[in-house]
């Protein structure tokens, strides 16, 4: 076996099961150790990046991802601050059936889509020249605000709603409680008036 097909294996397994671990328990019951597992997961698909010659998506994938991202769903986690008791036991419900369904219906579309493209995919030579700017600063800022415009946007947009929403949903579980009213003096000055009768008995 290749080498660079057996650093591949590896690097996907290390995407599968850091992902299962992020989902699943134990791992899964806590937020802070599923966003490790995700941090965990984007190292690892920045790896598979570096083997098809994209160093830059690789970078990418390790500062803005990893890094940046990750850092803005820490804060968010830390911000909702769930206790472990609301952190509810796994039930099955309709909602569960229903997001369940529909994550099985895309990720089979996914597989799908994967064994149509292999069918038709090809071996490019990057060697070549007509491939020489494969995976540079150009021509990832080209396609990004050309062909995929609308889908880097919209990721944005889900981005920063998901922010939104996350610190409307904080403000709603906070209690405000009042400021004390200052009764404190009267308090003290019954206090030494009680005093000043028992020291007079």
């Amino acid at each position: 076996m290749p080498t660079e097909l057996l650093v591949f294996y590896v690097l996907a397994a290390g995407v599968v099961l850091s992902t299962a671990a992020m989902l699943l328990p134990p791992m899964g019951r806590n937020p802070i150790h599923s966003a490790i597992a995700l941090i965990v997961s984007f190292f690892f698909l920045a790896g598979i990046y570096a083997l098809l010659s994209a160093h830059l998506l690789a970078a990418v994938q390790i500062i803005v991802y990893a890094g940046a991202v990750m850092v803005l769903f820490t804060f968010v986690i830390m911000l909702l601050n769930l206790t472990p008791d609301q952190i509810r036991e796994p039930r099955i419900t309709a909602t569960t059936l229903i997001g369940s369904g529909l994550g099985l219906f895309v990720f089979g579309k996914l597989l799908s889509a994967l064994a149509l493209a292999s069918n038709g995919a090809k071996s490019v030579d990057l060697n070549d020249g007509t491939h020489a700017t494969f995976g540079s600063v150009t021509e990832v800022g080209r396609m990004l605000y050309t062909t995929f415009l609308v889908p880097f946007e919209l990721v944005s947009v889900l981005l920063l709603v998901a922010a939104v929403g996350a610190v409307v949903l904080a403000k709603r579980s906070l209690k405000y409680k009042d400021r004390p009213k200052k009764e404190a003096p009267a308090a003290h000055a019954v206090a030494a008036t009680d005093h000043d009768t028992h020291a007079a008995h």
